[in-house]
C-alpha cells in the first residue's frame, strides 16, 4: 500500500494521476495547506520541505518503507516499480527525463508563479502580471511547437507528459485559452479523456 499525501494543486495532482494510470494500491491522504497542515512535524518527517505532494511506500525495494517528496521524483519512482509510464530502453528514456525535468523545474515552477502573480494574488502588481503572463504563453507555444510533430512528448504516453498536464489544465486551459496552441489542445484533451485522468481529477477525499 501507498500513502499518498496530497491536494488539489499542480502538484498535487501528478501523483494521483500517476496511481490511477499504474493501478498499484494507495491510499489518499489529504494535507490541507489552506490550512498549514504541510507545516506539521509529522508530516515534515516525510517531506523535509514542507510540500506536497509526498509518498510512503509500505513495500518499497527489498521490503523498505520509502518516504519521497518532490513529484517528478515520485513519478519517476512510481514508474519504475511498476514498469509503465517509463521506457526501458535508454535513448527513450533520456528523452523522458528531458521533459520530465523540463515540466518539474521550469514548466511548474513559472506556472504556479503566474497563478500567484496573476490568477490569486489580491494585490495587483500589473509588471509581474505582465511577466508572467509572457512566460506562460511562451512555455505553452514551446509546448505546441514540440507537440505539432510528436503525439506525447516523450514519444509514447509516459511521465513526461503527466508532469505537464496539470498546469496545462489548470492554467492553460482555463486562464489562457488553448485557441493558439492548437497541437496543445489536441494533446490536452486526449488526456483528458482518459479513464485515469477522470478518477485522478474526480471527487477528493476529505
Amino acid at each position: 500500500m501507498i500513502d499518498c499525501y496530497t491536494w488539489t494543486t499542480d502538484n498535487g495532482y501528478k501523483p494521483r494521476m500517476m496511481l490511477e494510470e499504474t493501478g498499484l494500491a494507495h491510499k489518499i491522504i489529504p494535507v490541507n495547506i489552506r490550512q498549514k497542515e504541510q507545516m506539521s512535524a509529522e508530516f515534515m518527517k516525510i517531506s523535509p520541505g514542507h510540500k506536497i505532494p509526498a509518498i510512503v511506500d509500505h513495500d518499497g525495494p527489498r521490503g523498505a518503507t520509502i518516504m519521497l517528496c518532490e513529484s517528478g521524483a515520485i513519478l519517476k519512482y512510481l514508474a519504475e516499480k511498476s514498469g509503465k509510464l517509463y521506457p526501458s530502453d535508454p535513448v527513450a528514456r533520456a528523452k523522458v527525463d528531458q521533459w520530465l525535468f523540463y515540466g518539474s523545474a521550469t514548466f511548474t515552477t513559472l506556472a504556479q508563479q503566474f497563478g500567484h502573480w496573476v490568477v490569486r494574488n489580491p494585490e495587483k502588481v500589473p509588471p509581474a502580471q505582465k511577466h508572467y503572463d509572457a512566460v506562460l504563453r511562451d512555455m505553452l507555444g514551446t509546448l505546441d511547437r514540440h507537440l505539432a510533430s510528436n503525439e506525447y512528448f516523450g514519444g509514447d504516453y509516459s511521465i513526461a507528459d503527466l508532469t505537464m498536464y496539470s498546469d496545462v489544465h489548470l492554467h492553460g486551459v482555463k486562464d489562457i485559452g488553448l485557441q493558439d496552441y492548437p497541437s496543445l489542445k489536441r494533446w490536452h484533451d486526449s488526456i483528458e479523456a482518459r479513464p485515469a485522468t477522470q478518477r485522478a481529477w474526480g471527487p477528493f477525499p476529505v
